[in-house]
């Protein structure tokens, strides 16, 4: 059976984004490898054997065109109303928190936040299937 094992995203200035994801989701840089052309930085948590992989191409001055085929990333939280407050108070802008429902059934609750590259980012309060 395959296992997931990393998600990358092209980011632009690798700094800014990093402390995003610190201050953000608690993610650390796990490695790092620097060659001519781009640099991989791979960040983790405790929480998860996945890592998020982010690649900055050097020479690139402007921003990534995400495209419409981007999704979003996921991470999944134990009080969604104390992670909302928290990342409001670090200044990192969370949109509304929402709920979803399938034929009438609770499905989960959420909130998206995007990152300094506009990747949309939803956090999931960790109960049913978003554990």
């Amino acid at each position: 059976m395959a296992k997931l094992i990393h998600t990358m995203i092209r980011v632009l200035e690798e700094e800014r984004s990093t402390q995003f994801y610190e201050t953000a989701f608690g993610l650390k840089v796990a490695d790092r490898y620097d060659f001519d052309g781009f640099t991989l930085i791979y960040l983790s948590n405790p929480e998860t054997e996945h890592e998020l992989e982010l690649t900055v191409n050097k020479g690139q001055e402007g921003p990534y065109d995400l495209g419409n085929g981007y999704g979003h990333l996921a991470f999944s939280v134990q009080s969604l109303e104390e992670e909302h407050a928290r990342l409001k108070a670090e200044g990192l802008n969370p949109k509304d928190i929402k709920e979803i429902a399938h034929q009438g059934t609770p499905l989960g609750r959420f909130f998206f936040i995007e990152d300094p590259d506009g990747y949309k980012i939803e956090v999931l309060e960790r109960r049913g299937r978003f554990k």
